[in-house]
């Protein structure tokens, strides 16, 4: 199983309702993708405090390598990946995506 994990540090004017938006859409296309499942994602709650900027998350647990790269080619996938650097400070620079083998 391959885990999906984007952080994203949003910009201050980027409405939570803005956000939740997104994360329900990739909710949404996470359901509707075979070999796709288990999306979580919100905003950090964390008693540590030491986020760096980096507010909120989300995952996504993929059967195989290549149903997330059928993911990552989906066009309603781009679509929403291109409003988080939209909204993130310093666009891709805001955002760190991590794929990990589990």
């Amino acid at each position: 199983m391959i885990r999906h994990m984007v952080l994203t540090k949003f910009t201050s004017e980027t409405p939570e309702s803005t956000i939740l938006d997104i994360y329900a859409g990739l909710r949404r296309l996470t359901e509707m993708m075979p070999g796709a499942r288990n999306f979580g994602g919100g905003r950090s709650q964390s008693p540590e405090k030491i986020e760096r900027g980096y507010m909120h998350g989300f995952s996504i647990d993929f059967d195989s390598w290549s149903d997330l790269q059928a993911y990552s080619e989906n066009e309603d996938h781009k679509a929403l990946g291109g409003q988080i650097v939209a909204n993130a400070e310093g666009g891709l620079e805001g955002v760190l995506v991590l794929d990990i083998e589990v």
